[in-house]
């Protein structure tokens, strides 16, 4: 599976392989030209180009015929593959739509901060976790105003709209901590540029233990906050009736 990363470093290859090629040629071909006719203080050939003179490249112009024709194959072909490669970046491996399985994370940014929703209610805000070499979509939006969600590592940028989503994807392939490789790249107020996050790539297995602790975290917090709750309502319940057996006194 390509992941955005090997897409664009292959656009860019292939772009600057064939660049360097015809940079050479035309180059050299110039340089060759401009030995050939060069001026030596002798008569002109009869084959020499005049001022004024449209060039037709030998043979009737067959030559600046094929020349043409072989470029515009080439153009037509590059643009072909690149847009082929960035309609795979835009739908994604798995298609427009995630399958039931995919990791799924919201990202919610605001001044001047990031935070992001697991499923089962899971949250961090600052540090975004993510498995190694699994497919992560990404659903972006904004608290407040525009901001735009990127990780120049991972060749991702979302913009983040209030009211909207912005859908993308991405597959890091090296655990470890990428510390600020969460930015902004809207300017959103004074506080923008140190508006970052940390990405923290985990294994598989490492990636679902730390799920399962926040979960169970999550869980023990409910459970203490409806804990307290009921102690709430037994306290109010027992001034109730002391406030009763003093009124009938």
């Amino acid at each position: 599976m390509q992941t955005r990363v090997d897409v664009f470093e292959d656009i860019f290859m292939i772009f600057l392989v064939l660049g360097t090629i015809v940079g050479v040629i035309v180059v050299a071909y110039t340089l060759y030209n401009a030995y050939k006719y060069r001026d030596t203080g002798e008569p002109a050939d009869e084959d020499a180009p005049t001022l004024g003179e449209l060039p037709t490249g030998g043979q009737g112009g067959k030559k600046l015929f094929l020349s043409f024709a072989l470029s515009a194959v080439v153009v037509i072909s590059l643009v072909a593959y690149a847009y082929v490669l960035l309609l795979y970046v835009e739908t994604g491996p798995e298609g427009e739509n995630p399958g039931e399985d995919a990791i799924e994370i919201d990202v919610e940014g605001w001044a001047f901060d990031w935070d992001f929703h697991y499923e089962d209610g899971v949250e961090t805000t600052g540090t975004m976790y993510v498995p190694a070499g699994e497919t992560v979509w990404i659903n972006v939006t904004s608290d407040d105003v525009w901001h735009s969600f990127g990780i120049s590592d991972q060749r991702v940028k979302a913009d983040a709209i209030p009211g909207e989503y912005d859908q993308t994807w991405f597959v890091a392939e090296e655990p470890g901590e990428y510390e600020d490789a969460i930015e902004c790249f809207e300017l959103c107020g004074s506080g923008h540029s140190g508006m970052t996050a940390d990405l923290v790539v985990l294994e598989p297995e490492e990636y679902e233990e730390w799920l399962e602790e926040e979960r169970a975290a999550l869980e023990e917090d409910e459970e203490d906050d409806e804990e307290s709750e009921e102690d709430t309502e037994n306290d109010e319940e027992a001034e109730e009736e002391e406030d009763d057996e003093g009124g009938e006194d």
